[in-house]
């Protein structure tokens, strides 16, 4: 049995996600399944191709919806699930019970977690400590910015590697170790140990880089990255660097899209009172209501730019 295991890609939650999802299919539904995965990220065009559903069969795991016949697994969490009002319909209508949907969870991962437990009655005690990751950092959960950025447990390296290495194939291999394997053994890999380093070197490069983008106004930081080479960066960045800030927006190209990226500060006094997600949708974008991003296609950087500008101005209110 060939279990096709699409994944939100270069994100701790969608491996960690693949992993437990993994685990409990073989646990307690298909003990002889083998599994594929498949990296997904958000682009400009969010159509599935139909090749991607090629196993026996196929689940999407912490990441949007879609209505292929095919489609036999879904789990996720984010705000904006649907690609429009139809597939969300299709949602709907289904009565599998093997399509399953909460905002209400902070991590994928513990919502497969709790599922799994109460409808299958499957448990693995052994992976406790990665659903409490999935919800540190997927939710935002850290007790300060400092924690966030200084990069000091297993599961933070492990994220910045998740994140920033090129390419699907490394990520893959630590969804295979994380079904078995502790956080602070899988850091302690070789090939791990050396993505790291000079990944982390990068990461303290773009925070100085930000740091030199990046302009405070009226509890709005934003910062555009063109021109730097950056494919991704460590989101609380901004916050680390200014600790009253609210929002943060961000334009930064890419190889495959031009992103803009909106957050919120997790230790603000001020509760934030923006839905971003909502924000973010009407570009065609979306998230979770603290924060969300919108892909364009690579080259649409006045586009980006205009985007930024006008959450920029919306968020200042």
């Amino acid at each position: 049995m060939l279990e096709r295991v699409l994944y939100h890609d270069h994100c701790f939650d969608g491996a960690a996600s693949a992993a437990y999802f993994s685990r409990f299919i073989a646990g307690a539904v298909h003990p002889d399944a083998e599994f594929r995965y498949t990296g997904m990220a958000h682009k400009a065009s969010q159509l599935f191709d139909p090749g991607l559903f090629d196993g026996d069969e196929n689940a999407i795991v912490d990441f949007k919806y879609s209505s292929d016949p095919r489609l036999t697994w879904w789990f996720d969490h984010h705000q904006s699930a649907f690609l429009n009002a139809a597939d969300a319909e299709h949602f709907r209508r289904d009565t599998s019970g093997r399509k399953l949907y909460d905002a209400a969870y902070k991590s994928c991962t513990s919502f497969i977690n709790t599922v799994a437990s109460e409808r299958w009655g499957f448990r693995a005690p052994d992976l406790d400590d990665l659903v409490k990751w999935s919800l540190i950092i997927d939710g935002a959960q850290y007790p300060d910015a400092r924690t966030a950025v200084e990069l000091g447990a297993p599961a933070m390296k492990l994220t910045l590697v998740i994140e920033a290495a090129k390419g699907s194939d490394i990520v893959q291999k630590v969804i295979g170790w994380m079904q078995r394997r502790q956080l602070s053994e899988i850091i302690a890999e070789p090939e791990i140990v050396a993505l790291y380093q000079p990944l982390y070197q990068r990461h303290l490069e773009i925070k100085n880089i930000i740091k030199g983008r990046a302009t405070q106004q009226d509890g709005v930081v934003f910062f555009d990255l063109a021109g730097y080479d950056v494919e991704g960066y460590n989101k609380f960045i901004p916050y680390y660097l200014f600790p009253e800030a609210v929002y943060t927006v961000s334009v930064s190209p890419s190889s495959f899209r031009t992103k803009i990226s909106v957050g919120s500060n997790p230790w603000t006094p001020e509760v934030p009172r923006h839905n971003l997600a909502s924000i973010c949708e009407r570009y065609g974008g979306g998230g979770h209501a603290r924060v969300g991003a919108i892909s364009l296609s690579p080259g649409e950087l006045d586009r980006a730019r205009e985007i930024a500008a006008d959450i920029v101005a919306e968020l200042k209110t």
